[in-house]
């Protein structure tokens, strides 16, 4: 697979240098309004399946999380760093619980980051520039802190309306850079916001399925609060840093 996509040129050992300043901040920004960022900010609760295989519930509003794959169920409080488990109906405690919010919380920060990154534009310590390919213009984002993997670089190709089409990656958890994955199968969800639900990449395609967000949790999932046992935290374990 390397070979070939040596071959095809789609891979470069190093992000291309950009033009940092005011012209890559506009493209940034009307790259958030093509997405409708204002409306994701406005987007307490959100739920989606990454891959066919780990199912999350995201209450915004509270920072609480949970994530479900196969017979495992997480709830995270990604403010306090603390959690409950179980397998099945059976609880886990002492370092089977630690890992199993361990492997949750890096699931959703993988799985969040692919739902909508273009939230991220603007955080703290991401640094975008603009990178000019003949009549092609695109946004390089960089990541210098934050998340798991800090350093990671992301080439952004917008189409005409500021929607982006497809990205290339330099990350530390894929071993060659420049790698490219399409920005497709765009839907709206209830409160106006966009996300992308499919992404292809040489070779293989990455999927987002039963995406769906309001404006509160109650509102998406009406009914008994399921983070409730994660409110009362008897039992909580703290999430290993």
């Amino acid at each position: 697979m390397l070979t070939s996509l040596l071959a095809a040129g789609l891979l470069l050992a190093a992000p291309p240098t950009g033009t940092p300043g005011p012209e890559a901040d506009a493209l940034a920004r009307r790259m958030e309004a093509a997405v409708g960022v204002a409306a994701w900010q406005a987007t307490g609760a959100v739920q989606w399946t990454f891959a066919g295989k780990r199912h999350h519930l995201w209450d915004r509003q509270r920072s609480l999380v949970e994530v479900r794959v196969d017979a495992q169920r997480v709830l995270l409080d990604l403010t306090a760093d603390r959690g409950l488990a179980w397998e099945g109906e059976a609880a886990l405690t002492g370092e089977a619980a630690a890992k199993a919010l361990d492997d949750a919380h890096a699931a959703w920060t993988n799985d969040a980051f692919w739902l909508n990154p273009l939230a991220k534009l603007f955080d703290a310590g991401v640094t975008r520039s603009q990178v000019v390919e003949g009549d092609k213009v695109g946004l390089l984002v960089q990541y210098t802190a934050g998340g798991r993997t800090p350093g990671d670089a992301y080439l952004w190709w917008p189409g005409p309306d500021g929607t982006p089409t497809r990205w290339q990656l330099w990350t530390s958890n894929i071993p060659v850079g420049g790698l490219e994955a399409t920005w497709d199968g765009w839907i709206t969800l209830a409160t106006g916001a966009r996300v992308s639900t499919r992404h292809v990449f040489p070779m293989r395609e990455l999927l987002l399925t039963d995406a769906q967000g309001a404006a509160t949790l109650a509102a998406l999932r009406p009914g008994p609060d399921p983070f409730a046992a994660l409110v009362d935290c008897a039992g909580c374990t703290a999430r290993p840093r």
